[in-house]
């Protein structure tokens, strides 16, 4: 029967390393309570790493918005849920709407905001633009 060699490792300081190497903090933040969590609910290996992995996964997606919101260096923050229509009648909420589904960059279509200086083009453009990022 083969047994394992002993050697003293300091599992903390490799995960510490690795997780740093792999750019992955979400994933040594949670090892330690997924690890609990496994030995308590009889998890497979492959079921922790998976557990493992999708924590790491949801937090660049809740992260990696904001990295692309600062990245593309906005000159204000603004949402759509914002915008005030009241002074602009003649712009429609389902037309705004409809352009914040983003369904204009899957179809590689352009959208050209028109009118007068103070009329919000800049707002609307703003704030699809955040949208876009947050989407990814």
């Amino acid at each position: 029967m083969a047994t394992r060699p002993t050697t003293s490792r300091d599992i903390a300081a490799e995960l510490a390393f690795l997780s740093r190497a792999l750019k992955a903090p979400a994933l040594l933040d949670a090892a330690d309570r997924l690890a609990e969590r496994a030995t308590a609910e009889s998890w497979t290996h492959q079921e922790y790493l998976a557990a493992c992995l999708q924590r790491e996964v949801a937090a660049r997606e809740a992260h990696g918005g904001e990295g692309r919101i600062r990245a593309a260096r906005f000159p204000a923050r603004k949402t759509l849920e914002d915008f005030d229509f009241h002074h602009l009648r003649g712009l429609k909420r389902e037309a705004v709407a409809h352009l914040g589904t983003l369904d204009f960059i899957t179809g590689k279509e352009n959208v050209v905001f028109l009118g007068p200086p103070g009329t919000g083009k800049t707002h609307l453009a703003i704030a699809l633009g955040i949208r876009a990022c947050q989407a990814g």
